[in-house]
Order: C-alpha cells, then structure tokens, then sequence
C-alpha cells in the first residue's frame, strides 16, 4: 500500500447512462485530460443528537444526507468535448452522414481496392450515394487512403471516391464521414438582394443535405476553380428551399456573383443546439469516474464515481494569449467508491482513451469573435468593438437533486430553464456599444474557431446587453465590459454550436 498518491496518476472519464444511475451492460468509457476539478465526489451530512442532558455533551451524530457533484477544467480540442455537449443542450447531435455515428452503431470498413477507387463494408453506405459529397476519411493506416475524398458513387457496400486509394484491410478505427458537397460547373452562383446572400443552384438539391436553419456553412475550397472570387467565408442559414439557401449573417462582404466554369465547395458539419420540441429534447445522464491510483493491493486501481450526473454548467473561456478551455459541472445522484481490493475493481467496458488533441489558442486560432446589432436586411453589421481582451460563453441548466425519505443522496434530478450567457471584454474605440444597452437592441453575439483544417462555432444569435460602464486607467486604453443574456430567437433555439470536421486551409485564421 502506498503511503500517498500523487495527483499526476489519476485519470478522468466518462460513460453515458442507459437510464439514470444505470449503465448498459458494455459501458464505453470514455478518457479525459482535465486541467483541475472543482468540488468533485460527495459531501455527507451529519447531524448530532444534542439532549437536554445534565452532563451538556452531544451523542455521536448519524449520516442523513449526501450531495454529490463534480467539475472540471479542459482544454478545448476538436473532438474532446462533442459527446458531452449533447448532455448541455439537452439534445442529440444533428450529424451529417458518417459511418461512426455518435449515438448509434458504427458501419465496420472491411476494404479500401486501389484499383478502383473504393472503400467498402458489408453494408451501410448507401447513404453517401451523391455525387460530388466530400467525404473525410480517417483512422486508416496507409496516409493515402485518409484525407478530403469526393464521392464518384456508392452503394450499400461501396463508396467509390475520384482520388487515388491504395489497398488496404482497415482497422476499427477507420471511417468516412460527409463534411460537404462540391457543385458541378457553374452550377452554384451568389445573389444578392440589398446586403442579404442568397446561395442558388440549378442541379443540386439543397433540402438533400441535411442542413438546418442557424446552421454555419463554408463556402470555398483551397482550389481556385473551387471557390468564388470575393463570396468566401463562413455564413449562418436563415432559410432552405431546394435551389436556395438564404444566408443572414456572413464573415465576408457579398457581391452577386456567378460560378461560371467553377465547381464550387460547400462544407459543413455536425450541429447541436437546444431544441424547442419536446421530442426532441434528450437528458442524458454519465457516470464520471476518477481513479485513485493503486489501493491496498496494490494491484488493482481504487476509484470514486459520481453516478447519475447530468450535466449542469458549461463555460467557454476565451482569455488572451493563451489555450481555449472550459470548465464543466455535473449534478450527481450518488458517490461512490472502489478499493482496488479484490472483488472490489473499477466498473467494467470498452476504455477509449483520450485523444491526445493538440488545443486550440486564443493568439491564432480564432477566426472572428463579433458582436453587433441584429439587422434582417444586412449580412455584415457593423461590430460593436473591433478587438477583445477576453471572453466567456457559459450554459447553466439549473439541474437541482430530488431528494426522498429513504434515500441517501438523490433518487432524480430537476432541470431548469436552459440559460445561456456571455461576457466579453473589449476595447473601446466608438460609443455603439453603450448606445445598443440602452436602447435594448437585439444583439447577436458568435465565436468562430479554426486550426489544422478544422473547427468550430458557438452561435448566440439573440441576446440582451448589458453592462457598458467604461474602465479607464491612466497610461491604459479604454475598456468596456459587456454582459449578455441569451434569448430564444426566431428559429426557436437560443444557442447554436457547429463543428466542422473539416475545412479548407483558406478557412484558417489569417
């Protein structure tokens, strides 16, 4: 038995609940890489009997409650935080065609033939048959056979991609998912109706895609015969028909423009955000487990789990000059523990260790982070500031334990409004800002992130101001301090997040 553990041999993960307190009977558990924790495991309560009693002496007390709860902090990587995102917004991941599905069964890849150009299984691709579909194929071990692929054809058992492939058997780990769409020639052109964007087409289908209103789109490929001369960058969905996408907000400025001899590229991605149909609303609950180290065998590792955890606070914190992180925070039901001892071994499953994800930094790696009035007929308002010294993104679900004679701890959970609200720090150039306080403007307010050919977006797309007093320190530049409280908006969502698995190297920040 040791005489201490260290805190560098714990390790943090998590496995989704098939009800709550209830694990499936195969588990996967998935690894984390947390920074530090916050009031992690339980705290018992004790209450003493105190008698009216000549000796004036209390009576040792007995247990009558436990709280349970835990939290930590992460850095944000591409993929770390995509399966408990959709414990925050209460909602299952719209995804786009992949044969990895977050919440169902994988499509096992058994063959990629070289000669021609095929990726195969026994079944389930029938799904990626449109041409012109990018896919992002990875986790095979030839390099040749990972990377952006455009889809020729497919059926149940095959994909067959225009790039070069090279034989291979593939490892679990391999697998192919849609991350946009390429138009034939001149087929996708840009209009433009005062300063509102609309993306048309003669041949492709947009309503066959997948794609939602609020979601985020790229537009251009790294090709030049893949991208428009000016309309490239990343735009938000306000509306889709068939041979139409109206956009409303855009990081470039939109000019009418046709597509003539170009196969232009669209890429999107998978979308959560907070659904305002019941059916489509989904509380997930975890058990988060945290080993200890070796116990008193020292051959087994002793462990503590919080059990029925939903997820409660989520905070993006976007500092200056340093990583993106965010600090998470769970309401259990229960704590428990295990000795390493034997017949008493952490729970048992699939173990996915973490990714190993290089972070993203607040220096580089941040394409756009605006905030400015909402108006429907302009794409590119104004901003309300030109650069920030820091700023945060934070989810609270007000998730409460339901507590019961009988029980120790809790036997449920209660959920609150889904309350989302953001806070920037910004240098002070024009009084806009303040003006948008007291006039209780509609605001929008989105963070745009992106590194190594990929990336993501957290959207608020209707807010309220507030805060505004100016900081002015000598021998300083001015500061303004803006607070903002999230609304639902038109749509019927209040918080949007959008995560590419791939994008073009002309979608990196400049």
């Amino acid at each position: 038995m040791a005489d201490k553990i260290d805190s560098n041999i714990t390790g943090l993960a998590f496995a989704e609940e098939e009800s709550l307190k209830t694990l499936p009977t195969t588990p996967i558990w998935y690894g984390l890489e947390p920074n530090s924790y916050s009031d992690f495991g339980g705290e018992l309560t004790k209450m003493a009997r105190s008698p009216i009693d000549p000796s004036r002496q209390n009576k040792k007390g007995t247990i009558t409650d436990l709280t349970a709860s835990g939290g930590f902090n992460i850095d944000v990587t591409q993929n770390n935080l995509t399966n408990l995102m959709q414990g925050f917004f209460f909602a299952d991941a719209r995804e786009k065609v992949t044969t990895a599905p977050l919440n169902s069964a994988a499509t096992v890849l058994t063959e990629v033939v070289a000669s021609t150009k095929t990726y195969s299984a026994a079944t389930g691709l029938v799904n990626f048959n449109k041409a012109g579909l990018l896919v992002k194929a990875e986790g095979f071990s030839i390099a040749g056979n990972n990377g952006l692929k455009t889809v020729a054809s497919a059926t149940t058992g095959t994909v067959v991609v225009s790039e070069t492939c090279y034989d291979e058997t593939p490892t679990a780990a391999a697998k192919l998912t849609v991350v946009g769409i390429q138009g034939t020639s001149a087929d996708l052109a840009i209009s433009v109706t005062g300063d509102i964007p609309t993306l048309t087409s003669s041949a492709l289908d947009f309503t066959t895609l997948g794609l939602i209103v609020g979601e985020w789109v790229f537009i251009g490929g790294d090709a030049a015969n893949s991208s428009f001369a000016n309309n490239v960058g990343f735009a938000r969905i306000k509306s889709i028909a068939a041979h139409a996408i109206v956009f409303d907000d855009t990081t470039f400025a939109s000019v009418t423009e046709a597509g003539t001899g170009k196969t232009i590229r669209i890429f999107y991605g998978t979308v959560i955000k907070n659904e305002s149909i019941s059916a489509l609303i989904k509380r997930r609950s975890y058990n988060l487990e945290r080993q200890l180290g070796y116990g008193i065998s020292d051959t087994d590792v002793q462990a503590e789990y919080l059990e029925g955890a939903v997820a409660n606070e989520f905070t993006l914190n976007v500092p200056e000059a340093t990583k993106l992180n965010a600090d998470l925070s769970f309401v259990a039901c229960d704590n428990t523990h295990v000795s390493g001892d034997t017949g008493d071994t952490i729970k048992t499953g699939t173990r996915i260790s973490s990714l190993g994800e290089d972070a993203f930094n607040t220096s580089s790696d941040i394409y756009r982070i605006k905030m400015s009035i909402v108006d429907d007929t302009d794409a590119t308002p104004s901003s309300l500031f030109a650069y920030v010294t820091e700023a945060k993104i934070a989810i609270k679900n007000s998730v409460t334990p339901n507590k019961a004679v009988g029980i120790l701890g809790a036997f449920d959970t209660s959920i609150g409004n889904f309350d989302v609200s953001g806070s920037i720090t910004a240098y002070f150039s024009t009084v806009s800002a303040i003006q948008a306080i007291r006039n209780n403007s509609d605001v929008g307010f989105s963070t745009i992130t992106a590194s190594k050919n990929a990336g993501f977006i957290f959207d608020i797309p209707l807010i309220s101001l507030g805060g505004g007093r100016l900081s002015v320190e000598k021998d300083n530049p001015i500061k303004v301090p803006l607070e903002s409280s999230g609304a639902q908006n038109a749509a019927g969502y209040t918080m949007l997040h959008n995560k590419f698995n791939y994008l073009p190297t002309i979608a990196m920040p400049q």
